[in-house]
This record gives C-alpha cells, structure tokens and sequence, in this order.
C-alpha cells in the first residue's frame, strides 16, 4: 500500500505514532545515559573518598608515630639528662658551702666529673637513636649493619643480614621507617622474644623491596589479635602505612616469629 493512497487521517496518525515511538525511545535513552553517568559520577566519588581515607589514615599515621618518638625522647631526656643534671646542679650548691674539707671537696667534684660525663653519654645514645650517623652518611644497608653489630655486642644474640638491594640515597628519609622497624622488631625479640638468633635480609622481587625478619625466640601465639596490638606494634604498622607497603606476621608459641613486609 502506497502511503499517498492511505487517507490523510492514517497519514497524520502514522506520523504521529512514529514521533511519538522516537519520542519514548529518546526518553529511555536519555534516562538510561543519566542514570549510567551518575553511576559513573557515583563511582569516581567514592574511589576519591577512599583516597582521601587513605591520605587521611596515613597522615595519622605519621603523626601518631611522631607523637610516640616525641614522647620517648622527653622520657629519655627526663630520666636520663634532666635527673643527672639537677644532681649535678645540687652538687655544684654544695661547693660553695663554708668549711669543707678537702677530702669533701675532692668527693664533691668527682660526683660532678661523673655525673657529667654520664649524662653527655647519654645525650649522645639519644642523638644517635634519633639518627645514627652511620645511616645519615652510608645509607640503610651500613644503618642496618651497624644496628646489627650494636645488638651483637651485648653477646647475647647473633644477627644474620643480607642484602640483595642497591638502596637509592635519596630516599634517606623512607629508609629511616625502615631502619625504625628493625629496630623495633630486634628490640621485640630480645626484650619479649628472648631470641638468641636474629635472620633479616633485604631482597627486590617484581620491582618491589622485601625485607624478611625472623628470630628463634618464644614466639607468641599468632591466632590471639591482642599478641599484635602493642604499642611496638602500633608504631610499626604507622610506618608501613607511611611508606605504603604491607606487613605479614607468623608466629608460633616457642618457634620464634617470622616478618615479612614490603616498602
């Protein structure tokens, strides 16, 4: 059928259903592409949410472990300089008492000479726990060789390091969160873990670092939550989220603990 032969009636009403068939079509279309944008807008939101999150928890985390080394250094400095010093100030007092014997006076002076020296020793353990020169100088892998050296000392522990990494020097300040962490897991291990034998190596694997720890303490038990809440703990797991990395933890009761996390 000829659409000039149909009557100008079914002509219009053609029309009309084929305007009106494109018309709810572009509506389906136009509702299907909003809703699909806002979905994507919806999406791309909550990814920016979740950055934000991350940045706002890792900011966080930088600050709490500041706050906490902060602390500690006023405590060192309380207990160890402030204390010796104000007996030492009490002591240069008693010097400029009336009457005293020279026997007294040479006591006096040596406490002073004593006093002295211990608390300029002391100063020195936190200027250097702050940042060893050895680290500022060579870098993580002289840093870590040192701490290990210091810890052998004591001769109740031997340390095994290795490292596989040629470490960039201007990460300097990363490679201290680093540095941080094994001091604080070596720390864990003669203190709580009473280790005898200390392993760590640094290895690179699909472009990432590892560092590997483990000792041959008492370990703790692993499936127990409270066993990793402590403050060491705190401190450490700060310092992954700074560097952006990940901690994996195992450990069994009197079978030492093992440690591996990414940076």
């Amino acid at each position: 059928m000829k659409l000039n032969s149909l009557p100008e009636k079914e002509i219009v009403a053609i029309i009309l259903y084929t305007s009106l068939f494109f018309m709810i079509v572009a509506v389906i279309l136009i509702v299907f592409f909003y809703f699909s944008r806002k979905k994507i807008i919806q999406k791309e939101l909550e990814k920016k949410d979740l950055i934000l999150q991350y940045q706002k928890e890792q900011l966080h985390a930088v600050i709490f472990t500041q706050e906490e080394e902060r602390k500690r250094i006023a405590q060192d400095l309380h207990d160890d300089i402030s204390s010796k010093l104000n007996i030492v100030s009490l002591n240069s007092h008693l010097l400029t008492a009336p009457n005293l014997t020279e026997a007294e006076t040479a006591e006096i002076t040596e406490n002073i000479i004593n006093l002295t020296t211990k608390a300029l020793e002391n100063s020195r353990k936190i200027a250097h726990n702050l940042l060893p020169p050895v680290f500022e100088k060579f870098g993580l892998n002289a840093g870590v060789e040192e701490l290990c050296e210091e810890f052998e000392s004591s001769k109740s522990v031997k340390t095994h390091y290795k490292n596989e990494i040629d470490f960039d020097e201007n990460d300097i300040d990363r490679h201290l969160h680093v540095f941080r962490i094994l001091q604080e897991l070596m720390n864990n291990s003669l203190r709580h873990g009473k280790a005898t034998e200390i392993w760590i190596s640094f290895v690179k694997e699909e472009g990432v670092n590892i560092c590997n720890y483990e000792d041959n303490g008492i370990g703790f038990d692993n499936s127990n939550a409270d066993n990793q809440k402590g403050l060491g703990m705190k401190n450490i797991d700060s310092r992954i989220s700074f560097l952006g990395g990940s901690i994996n933890i195992t450990s069994e009761v009197n079978n030492g603990i093992v440690v591996n996390f990414t940076f």
